[in-house]
């Protein structure tokens, strides 16, 4: 960040005073604000003075605080903190401010910047020779969508070329700065399309209805590829041959069948004979195939439950598969 002071004695005037509207506009703007809370005034003031001026000198400042009832070195701080007050004498009929920031940057700002250079001065806050042309590089000035801009005092120039620059420079060195348009500077209205307008084209009449207008249907979409394709069938009426019809006939079990057949495993199982399932084959969950492990796992038994004969106090160690043998201490006498 760049340090900011004011101009050398040199330059700097003996006394400043507002003139007599910007007086009555001075006292008018302090007597908006709360008794107590004039120095709220400072910014406005401060812009006035430039604004008579050219640039804000330190005669100003003192008169603008004195106004206020502030201390000099608080309107100094204000003065010297916000970059849009000129502390120094710039050019008297235009001082050019280029937007140097990246989308005018990008849209040939480096071009309008050379125009100044060439036609003002090679060095920013520097006049021209007979003082009336100064420029500067600031940042973003706020049209960024009408890339390159510049502005001079309170007006915008957009969308501009190295050329229509250089008319700019005539015109505001001859004395006619008035006669340039702000705003865009290729025909176009305000920050509007390039190519034209494209909406709001007409203006609604009495005869306008409020029902909806119908949406235009979407065209159907592309069918598109997968972007995960997944594996193909490999599975054809040959291998699949229950994809063609019903199953093939099979004998089926009478509901009598099937409840004879739940009563007789019913019967083993109460003279403790286990019910293993309901058909030949099956793996139930007393099967040895349906333990885990087989029923061999480490702690269990390795021929079954109660229901194999085993005691119901619990396994003998020497049936208790991968169970550690107990160590033979008996005397070998």
């Amino acid at each position: 960040m760049s340090v900011r002071r004011l101009a050398e004695e040199a330059v700097q005037p003996e006394r400043f005073a507002f003139s007599n509207d910007n007086a009555q506009w001075a006292e008018w703007k302090i007597g908006q604000y709360p008794a107590g809370r004039q120095q709220s005034a400072v910014i406005p003031l401060l812009m006035r003075a430039q604004d008579q001026e050219g640039w804000v000198s330190r005669a100003a400042i003192e008169s603008i605080a004195d106004m206020l009832d502030m201390p000099y070195i608080r309107v100094l701080e204000v003065a010297t903190f916000y970059t849009q007050f000129q502390l120094k004498p710039v050019g008297t009929r235009a001082h050019i401010q280029v937007c140097g920031t990246t989308p005018c940057m990008l849209r040939g700002a480096e071009d309008i910047r050379a125009v100044c250079q060439s036609r003002i001065h090679p060095e920013p806050f520097e006049t021209n020779a007979d003082g009336t042309l100064s420029w500067e590089e600031v940042e973003c000035l706020g049209a960024c969508v009408n890339a390159p801009m510049v502005a001079i005092f309170h007006d915008t120039y957009e969308d501009l070329t190295p050329e229509r620059m250089g008319e700019i420079i005539d015109a505001f060195a001859a004395g006619r700065g008035d006669t340039v348009q702000p705003g865009p500077q290729n025909g176009r209205t305000f920050a509007a399309a390039a190519t034209g307008q494209t909406t709001l084209r007409f203006e609604p009449d009495s005869d306008r209805s409020d029902e909806p207008v119908a949406a235009t249907p979407a065209a159907a979409a592309d069918p598109t590829e997968p972007t995960a394709p997944g594996r193909g069938s490999d599975v054809v009426e040959e291998t699949a041959p229950g994809l063609k019809g019903p199953a093939p006939d099979a004998p089926k079990v009478s509901m009598a069948e099937a409840e004879a057949e739940r009563a007789e495993f019913d019967k083993r199982a109460e003279g403790g004979e286990p019910n293993d399932a309901m058909r030949e084959g099956a793996v139930g969950a007393e099967a040895a195939g349906g333990k885990l492990d087989e029923g061999k796992a480490v702690g269990k038994p390795s021929h079954g439950g109660a229901g194999d004969g085993a005691s119901s106090a619990g396994p003998d160690a020497d049936d208790v598969a991968g169970a550690p043998k107990a160590e033979d201490k008996s005397d070998d006498k």
